[in-house]
């Protein structure tokens, strides 16, 4: 096994490559039609174990592979076969800290016509060194987006799709343009859907709450990562519900959850200050139990951490 230069690296047309080289045609079906379902991984680097550990590599790889079929697509790489792709990017990188991996399987045709069925699929992935995606310390200051969440009947959000992603992404540009640091989505009905790419929970008079999957969400696995955390570690009483935009505004803890976002506290929304305006009990228990598991720390839940050296 080579070690490469530092930097990004992908793995591309059966082979491990610079990411600058892995290229596809401007004609690539899912370049003109969003045609790609993707997972975010993260690895977390242990100085006590001196490795990296990808944090629930399965779960994530399942998910893609469910989601996948969806759009009617078939890869000859089975699941065993994507997560050693995944550790095998770790391992040629020969980074000894955080990294983020994002597997994608695209419609690789070149073709007109935004149909998928009997429209070759490829699988590509690319690896990076990865810190914090956003504030997880002071609390984020956000906003409800006038851009409501993609009906499960329209683009299903729980898919991870490529092309789905352009609601994210008014959402957020909306938001930081506004002044504020992420976006929350509303569903058609008004009902709150979740963060504009992460899970949303609150804390309201003693009990966690965060929105069903039902909700137009993405099933996230950090969000059912820190449900089952709070279940058995911190028993807190978990509820699943719908939630109104005013109890955002009334709740006394709010945070964001996903592989980029962790496990993020929120400081506001929509200019009224949530709770005593920093990190409140619960969120800080979570967020500290949550980077103790990812990190192997946790015997229970040590299974969840892939080693990758």
């Amino acid at each position: 096994m080579a070690v490469m230069n530092p930097g990004p690296i992908a793995y591309f047309e059966g082979a491990y490559v610079p990411a600058e080289e892995a290229k596809i045609s401007v004609m690539t079906h899912a370049f003109n039609y969003g045609t790609g379902i993707f997972e975010g991984i993260r690895g977390y680097y242990s100085a006590e174990d001196d490795n990296v550990f990808v944090f629930r590599l399965t779960e994530h790889v399942d998910r893609m592979m469910r989601n996948s079929s969806v759009m009617c697509m078939e890869i000859p790489e089975d699941r065993a076969a994507i997560e050693t792709i995944c550790l095998e990017l770790i391992r040629r990188s020969g980074f000894k800290e955080g990294v983020y991996l994002r597997p994608i399987i695209y419609k690789s045709d070149l073709s007109l016509g935004p149909t998928v069925k009997g429209v070759t699929s490829k699988l590509c992935c690319y690896l990076i060194k990865l810190g914090e995606y956003c504030d997880i310390t002071s609390g984020l200051n956000v906003a409800v987006t006038s851009w409501r969440r993609l009906s499960d009947n329209a683009i299903p959000t729980r898919l991870k799709s490529t092309g789905s992603y352009i609601n994210s992404s008014l959402a957020a540009s909306e938001a930081k343009m506004a002044g504020f640091d992420e976006a929350v989505f509303l569903r058609e009905d008004g009902s709150v859907a979740e963060g504009s790419a992460m899970n949303l929970f609150i804390v309201h008079q003693g009990q966690l709450v965060t929105t069903p999957v039902s909700s137009d969400i993405l099933v996230g696995i950090t969000r059912n990562t820190i449900l089952q955390l709070a279940r058995e570690q911190l028993h807190l009483d978990v509820v699943e519900r719908p939630i109104a935009r005013t109890e955002l505004y009334v709740c006394d803890e709010m945070f964001f959850t996903g592989t980029g976002a962790q496990v993020a506290p929120v400081r506001s929304v929509d200019r009224r200050v949530i709770g005593e305006g920093r990190p409140g009990p619960i969120t800080l228990k979570m967020q500290s139990l949550y980077f103790d598991v990812v990190q192997g720390k946790v015997p229970e839940y040590r299974h969840w951490c892939t080693p990758a050296y």
